[in-house]
């Protein structure tokens, strides 16, 4: 694989749009990207014939795949529709090669600057897609190159905050010879906007997803810094795909930064500003962690009180909501000093 320049563009300038059937309530869309509206892509066009691009995914209960997502774009976003090489989903293997080949979608139509989805095997819509998943199955989904993309594409997209670790594939070629290696052995940037729909079975599934916080320092002093560890975990048994996080920080906190580091297969936004709202994935054990960091505005007295919340959508349900929520209750280093009998004298 040769790599191009890659090519960062704002999302709000596309017509990002996803061109699929009507979803029925039970669907969950598994990913490894954070891409949304307003945020950014990279074009990486550096491939050639033969070579694919793979997003290695978790099913988040049990179910059937019953659509992929591929995001196809060029620099200029108007290049038409491209027929494209193929689709392979694949069984977990061992990363970064994936296992025995489940199902092939051959000649996708790929519309430029869009979010294209396939739910059937043929032209004629009349084969549907489907390939039978157990919750927390990881499965690999590819997108195989019949033709090497100019320089400026349209090709494959990452996102543009990170890439997750052992997640994302490439089928290179080397000297003539083809294997799979990380993502990262091509210094990659992102996370391959490669996604799948799984139509999770009636009955749904059940995940137990607790907040931790803690504070320092302990007591804060106005003007100086402060600093928050969130924890978000699931004890499972099943998988959360889809958890809203909501952190609406004190007004007296300026200048907040956070950064997220997830493990267990969780995902999660790598860092941002401001408030926290976001949605994360987590698999049955798997956690995100948040390190924020603010300054307390000067004069500030009283008590700040920050609470996180941690909401768990559909379709699964949390049995436990009294741990989805965890409030520090943080008091200015004065009230400590004049409560030692520290005070200053008369």
């Amino acid at each position: 694989m040769h790599r191009g320049k890659p090519m960062k563009l704002p999302m709000s300038l596309l017509p990002l749009a996803i061109c699929a059937a009507s979803a029925i309530g039970a669907e969950v869309t598994v990913k490894n990207d954070s891409l949304v509206d307003n945020s950014s892509a990279i074009i990486e066009a550096g491939f050639v014939i033969g070579e694919k691009g793979a997003s290695w995914l978790t099913s988040p209960c049990d179910g059937n795949i019953v659509a992929v997502q591929v995001l196809w774009l060029s620099a200029a976003g108007n290049t038409g529709q491209t027929l494209g090489g193929s689709i392979e989903i694949y069984r977990s293997g061992s990363f970064p090669t994936p296992g025995t080949l489940a199902q092939q979608i051959n000649g996708p139509l790929l519309s430029d600057g869009v979010i294209n989805e396939y739910r059937y095997l043929d032209d004629n819509n009349t084969i549907p897609l489907v390939v039978p998943v157990a919750a927390n199955e990881t499965f690999v989904v590819a997108y195989v190159f019949d033709a090497n993309p100019p320089m400026s594409g349209p090709s494959l997209v990452v996102d543009a905050n990170g890439i997750v670790a052992a997640r994302n594939a490439i089928y290179a070629n080397i000297g003539g010879s083809f294997f799979w290696f990380s993502s990262e052995t091509f210094t990659v940037p992102g996370d391959w906007v490669i996604r799948a729909v799984v139509d999770c079975q009636a009955g749904g599934s059940s995940a137990d997803v607790a907040t931790a916080i803690t504070t320092s320092p302990s007591l804060y002093t106005p003007g100086a810094a402060i600093s928050h560890t969130i924890t978000i975990s699931n004890a499972g048994p099943d998988a959360a795909p889809s958890v809203v996080v909501v952190d609406a920080f004190p007004g007296a906190y300026t200048g907040v930064t956070w950064s997220c580091a997830a493990s267990g297969g969780a995902t999660c936004t790598s860092g941002g500003s401001g408030n926290i709202s976001q949605v994360v994935s987590l698999p049955n054990a798997a956690e995100v962690t948040y390190t924020v960091n603010a300054t307390v505005a000067g004069a500030t007295s009283g008590i700040l009180s920050n609470t996180v919340t941690a909401v768990v959508n559909a379709p699964t349900t949390d049995p436990n909501s009294a741990n989805n929520s965890a409030t520090a209750n943080t008091a200015p280093l004065a009230d400590r000093i004049f409560a030692d009998g520290f005070e200053a004298p008369p």
